[in-house]
């Protein structure tokens, strides 16, 4: 087992009807001022904003809402409301919303907490100092934000859109309330990419170029299984209030750290994440889902990596899906087939023309890894280091 550090500092409000206890939780947090960031109509057509802005009034919190958050979050929105955050002089920022608004919400709290750099500055080297304390309203169950340190944004300002990340403890939000009955009335779209993304977050994790905490490993597999059985039944019936719990509580332990720990060390980054890279830079390009995105590369990627440690793929596929084939290779395989026919149970893609709806030429798969590599300044993974050149022929297989 490698040395680690694990802090996990956000409270977890889970249950029916927790939305309720928002006043509680922001004055809990030190918040009297609060600039509610959330996305589209959504939360206003259910009712869920009315909701928390009446619960925040009743309890004598000032706040302040503004929406207009899209999926592949835009830094052009997040300066917009940093600007009016600013002028209502907030001092707590909650998000009501999936990923992309928790990520917003992380990106304004930098910028108001420290007005003197543009937001897009902590994305691009400036280190983050202070920010304003987070809380999370989540309704969608993907992104694993309410309980990460990271978050994503898309320049739509630059020609053509670049997307990236930063990790940084200021990016933890306090608390995240997670009233399951909040995600059903998604499209089922919607609930399979998320489902995929939060199996991706323990791939990542769970092929790493270090290995050996094996309590962090049964964890994983854990995961995997559970999403894996209860992912497909939320697509199928978003109702079904188990599933969308499991779903739920299974997004935010993917990406609080937990399935990482011990097996890393303690590296800034943590496992290996060249799926999301490969991924991210298909959104950047085409704002494809990034849940979809992830389903499109994974198989081709593993194909490419499994030789560098063979035993790690057929163990996920023994300890996931319970293969017994003896031959690791061949276990390997049908670990990687069995994966991608539960990608497909949710309804994502298994190739980019699949999530593209056409097949991308030469030109477009070396854009997507000028985009990937940054134009051709760095490697990605670390369970196989990366190159421009790898990451063309990953493009290539999965087309």
């Amino acid at each position: 087992m490698q040395k680690f550090v694990y802090h996990a500092p956000t409270e977890i409000v889970f249950g029916k009807d927790t939305e309720l206890r928002t006043a509680e939780m922001v004055k809990k947090y030190g918040g009297s001022r609060v600039f509610v960031v959330y996305g589209g109509q959504s939360a206003v057509r259910s009712g869920l904003l009315d909701r928390v802005m009446q619960n925040l009034k009743e309890n004598d919190v000032a706040a302040e809402a503004m929406g207009g958050v899209v999926p592949n979050p835009l830094v052009s929105t997040a300066r917009e409301m940093v600007k009016a955050a600013l002028a209502f002089q907030a001092d707590f920022i909650l998000a009501v919303g999936g990923g992309s608004v928790i990520d917003t919400a992380k990106g304004v709290a930098h910028a108001v907490a420290d007005p003197s750099h543009d937001i897009w500055d902590f994305w691009t080297g400036t280190k983050v100092t202070k920010s304003l304390p987070i809380g999370t309203i989540l309704t969608i169950s993907a992104a694993g934000s309410e309980t990460s340190n990271s978050a994503v944004l898309t320049n739509d300002t630059k020609v053509p859109p670049t997307k990236r990340g930063i990790t940084t403890e200021f990016n933890r939000c306090r608390f995240a309330i997670m009233n399951p009955e909040l995600t059903m009335t998604l499209p089922k779209y919607q609930i399979g990419a998320g489902a995929a993304d939060i199996f991706m977050h323990t791939s990542e994790r769970y092929f790493a170029a270090v290995l050996g905490n094996h309590l962090t490993d049964e964890i994983a597999e854990g995961l995997f299984r559970d999403i894996v059985l209860y992912g497909p039944r939320g697509v199928e019936d978003p109702q079904d209030y188990e599933a969308m719990s499991e779903i739920m509580w299974c997004g935010s332990v993917s990406h609080v750290g937990l399935t990482g720990v011990g097996a890393q060390g303690d590296t800034p980054r943590e496992g290996d994440w060249a799926c999301h890279q490969l991924g991210m830079a298909i959104s950047a390009l085409y704002d494809s889902t990034h849940g979809a995105t992830l389903s499109a590369v994974w198989a081709a990627w593993c194909r490419y990596v499994r030789s560098e440690n063979i035993g790690r793929f057929a163990q996920f596929a023994r300890k996931v899906y319970g293969i017994t084939e003896p031959d690791d290779t061949k276990a390997s395989e049908e670990g990687i087939l069995k994966t991608n026919a539960f990608f497909k149970s949710l309804g994502m893609p298994l190739s980019l023309t699949e999530l593209l709806g056409h097949t991308p030429d030469d030109e477009e798969i070396e854009k997507l890894a000028v985009e990937c590599t940054y134009d051709r300044t760095r490697k990605i993974g670390a369970f196989k280091i990366l190159d421009y050149d790898d990451i063309v022929a990953i493009y290539k297989a999965c087309r």
